[in-house]
């Protein structure tokens, strides 16, 4: 638990959190301003940016991975990590060759639109077509928090239960895309069911999409690829519909509170 996003707060000891809550409520507001103020960024560079949330050891790092190596040519990407210690990630993703700023949220266990807001003066956007997000792994705190991201992506992988969707609805339902992951490990675990994922997705009432692949064994990967070239499209025609402020790089640094 964190003392920033209210993960402590229940409905036994709410009545008496209600300054808290207050305060929790304006943090919120505040960052949604500093989300929108990041999104006019990434707007005003056609960045299309990507928030990968999930449980920890879902395979986040390994689908970045994978994916730089099939899209190095084609697509040019950055990517933000969160964790609360440790560059393990990030460098795991220079030595693919692409930048990659590593987070340490030390005690809290999400990233928030400040974070994201600073880690932006190490990352020039032009020319960029994706910046990803991992976000740190939680099924919970990290839905509550926009970082100014175009889409939400939320791993789920077959070593995790298939009711996933249904215990964690509010993360699940902030997603544009599942991703079921490691699904080359499907033949050994014979109590997980796809079809229960994609049941318990269809009962939040909301026609979330759902690609099964494996990133190490790159089964499936074709659909992921697809989805981004998608997205990276839709992005680029959207934005091309928009006047945006024009910011330059330089001026992040001069907004940066």
């Amino acid at each position: 638990m964190c003392d920033t996003c209210g993960c402590s707060i229940t409905s036994a000891n709410e009545e008496q959190e209600s300054n808290t809550v207050t305060v929790l409520k304006k943090l919120l507001s505040e960052n949604d301003q500093r989300a929108a103020h990041n999104r006019i960024h990434f707007d005003n560079y056609g960045v299309l940016c990507i928030n990968l949330m999930s449980s920890p050891g879902s395979g986040k790092t390994a689908l970045l991975e994978t994916t730089i190596e099939a899209l190095r040519d084609k697509v040019s990407i950055a990517v933000i990590e969160g964790d609360l210690e440790t560059e393990n990630d990030a460098e795991r993703i220079r030595a693919k060759g692409v930048p990659a700023i590593q987070i340490a949220t030390g005690t809290a266990c999400h990233l928030d639109a400040q974070m994201v807001h600073r880690a932006l003066h190490q990352i020039d956007l032009t020319g960029l077509d994706i910046l990803f997000i991992e976000n740190v792994g939680n099924l919970v705190c990290p839905a509550s928090f926009d970082l100014g991201q175009h889409c939400n992506v939320t791993l789920l992988s077959v070593t995790e239960g298939d009711d996933k969707p249904a215990k964690y609805p509010v993360m699940f339902r902030a997603s544009d895309l599942v991703v079921l992951s490691k699904i080359d490990l499907l033949p050994v675990l014979d109590d997980f069911s796809p079809a229960n994922v994609e049941n318990n997705l269809k009962a939040l009432a909301k026609n979330i999409p759902l690609i099964q692949l494996s990133a190490k064994k790159q089964q499936g990967f074709e659909d992921w690829l697809n989805w981004l070239h998608n997205e990276i499209q839709q992005n680029k025609n959207r934005v091309s519909t928009i006047t945006v402020p024009a910011h330059s790089h330089s001026e992040i640094h001069r907004h940066a509170a």
